[in-house]
């Protein structure tokens, strides 16, 4: 079972999948707390509810690989993640165009442009993780880099536990 996150400002899509990695679906939208860390809080009673092996978190780079503040705002979030569930492997999955695709694949489901905003980042989550299970079933390899819990000087990092 994996729990996957597509981080934006001021939602969180969240997906799952089964034990066997063969099915994803949608999970619900978080809502960001952009004052504290109640959507880190979310965060942790899916993970109690779901109790994922491993986190997917989405990595939005831009086209040209590089990274934007968006990509270092999924950095820091993982990085939450992973300092307050220190038992699950939470990974970063190269994100472009997921959001896209999101929205292509509403519009031809037929839901409306106005309705695309409840369910988008749900959907988005579902892409990441679909995609980081194929990468995982062609390589043979976890999709993505491994987050550090870690500090810069390379000790560990104390606090964030619930």
């Amino acid at each position: 079972m994996r729990l996957a996150f597509d981080v934006g400002r001021a939602r969180i899509g969240v997906a799952a999948c089964d034990e066997e990695a063969i099915l994803c679906t949608p999970v619900e939208t978080l809502y960001r707390d952009k004052r504290g860390t109640a959507h880190l809080d979310d965060v942790d009673d899916l993970v109690d509810e779901y109790g994922p092996m491993e986190i997917i978190v989405g990595l939005p780079k831009n086209m040209d690989g590089s990274e934007g503040v968006s990509a270092r705002d999924s950095r820091a979030f993982a990085r939450q993640v992973a300092l307050r569930h220190r038992d699950i492997a939470v990974r970063l999955v190269d994100e472009r165009l997921t959001t896209v695709s999101a929205h292509r694949a509403l519009r031809e489901a037929g839901r409306s442009t106005r309705s695309h905003k409840a369910v988008v980042d749900q959907v988005s989550a579902v892409l990441i993780l679909e995609l980081a299970l194929e990468i995982e079933e062609q390589t043979g390899q976890p999709a993505g880099e491994q987050v550090s819990r870690k500090g810069p000087d390379g000790g560990h990092i104390r606090g964030l536990r619930r």
